[in-house]
């Protein structure tokens, strides 16, 4: 008897009920995966560089070159503080709409592809249709990398990449890349009636903010790049730690911080600029009273940006399958740019509103699911002889 078939909703509602939020393990959700695939007859196999967390990785028809990757990842932001009106691990339906951590950003993408395996599977694909699932992408894209590379090592050379993050089905060919940082700043105590004899560590922080600012005011102030919103990088400080009390002259203060870089900007740039102030125009006033003084900064994660390729062959191919005659920018990062830096083309399309994504009642429209069932049969068709590349 052949496996039974799961609508995409269905698909999604058992992917939504794993808690994959990012500091969490993902494997009952490969576990899933991997079983249900290989319940249709189709192997799959693991990647990873960190213990409780493994990407997936399938190829459904031919093992050759070519063929298109449907890619997607399975870690989801946290639900912590957030007010939820339902379970977010339990799929709820309402008003049209498909409720719960995930559905969104991008469990929907993930479910609509596995629904149509079957299909995939009947339809006699010519050109391979490769299934690629991530881990740690909301962290840092730290999965991606481990997939990328055991792609490479398979011997398959994709001809493009379809990152499923929420677009409204919208074809975006480009978005910015990020990179985050965490600046620790080392001073000295002192009573606070005797700020002379003390290093204080928040005022250079405070210093360091400054100058992130002033870094912003300027790109702001820049030549636009218009395809983006808003069309330049843009910096965020987004937690600050420090001092004891307030009465004591604090010895640490960290920040993290962020820079959205447009693809044709260097962020090696601004770092360097960022290291030389704090060297030269910071660290002297605080090693006047604590030679011991350190300014340090640590890169928590860097995504390249994707940068638009009108003619790739993934750009291409959507715009064949949905009939766009246009494709858009965004300012959000995806995996996307791994890939390209990969050599493998890749757009990102999928179904769900970005709008939605990372919100208390994060929800799917069921159209938008629908609109993506409706691309990936035309995708299937595609892969199974269809002509038009």
């Amino acid at each position: 008897m052949p496996p039974a078939s799961m609508t995409t909703a269905a698909l999604l509602e058992r992917l939504v009920a794993f808690d994959t939020t990012s500091e969490r393990s993902n494997l009952a959700l490969i576990d899933f995966v991997e079983a249900y695939l290989a319940e249709h007859g189709v192997a799959s196999r693991r990647s990873s560089r960190q213990d409780g967390k493994a990407n997936l990785f399938a190829t459904l028809g031919p093992q050759r070159d070519g063929g298109v990757v449907l890619s997607g990842h399975s870690d989801v932001v946290p639900v912590a503080g957030q007010g939820w009106s339902s379970d977010p691990f339990a799929l709820a339906r309402r008003d049209g709409r498909l409720y719960g951590r995930g559905s969104c950003d991008m469990k929907g993408f993930l479910a609509a592809a596995l629904a149509l395996v079957p299909e995939a599977l009947a339809a006699g694909l010519e050109r391979p249709l490769h299934l690629a699932i991530s881990y740690d992408e909301e962290v840092g894209c730290f999965g991606a990398e481990a997939l990328i590379a055991d792609i490479g090592r398979s011997g398959l050379r994709p001809a493009a990449v379809i990152v499923g993050e929420p677009t409204e089905m919208r074809l975006i060919s480009g978005h910015k890349g990020i990179a985050v940082y965490r600046t620790e700043v080392r001073g000295l105590e002192a009573h606070s009636s005797e700020p002379h004899r003390g290093a204080s560590a928040i005022f250079a922080a405070a210093r360091l903010i400054g100058f992130l600012e002033e870094l912003a005011r300027a790109r702001r102030e820049g030549p636009p790049d218009e395809a983006y919103d808003p069309p330049y990088s843009t910096f965020n400080v987004g937690m600050v730690e420090g001092g004891t009390a307030h009465n004591i002259v604090p010895r640490h203060c960290a920040f993290t911080w962020q820079v959205r870089l447009l693809p044709s900007e260097d962020g090696t740039a601004i770092l360097d600029a960022f290291e030389r102030y704090a060297e030269e125009q910071v660290l002297p006033g605080l090693r006047a009273t604590a030679p011991e003084a350190v300014i340090a900064t640590h890169c928590l994660a860097a995504v390249p940006g994707l940068a638009a390729e009108p003619d790739s062959a993934a750009e291409g191919l959507v715009r064949l399958l949905t009939g766009l005659n246009s494709s858009e920018q965004v300012s959000f990062a995806t995996e996307a740019g791994l890939f390209q830096r990969a050599g493998i083309p890749t757009v990102v399309c999928g179904p769900g509103s970005i709008r939605q994504a990372h919100r208390p009642d994060e929800f799917i429209e069921i159209a938008q699911l629908e609109a993506c069932d409706a691309f990936l049969r035309r995708l299937i068709a595609w892969c199974a002889g269809g002509t038009g590349l």
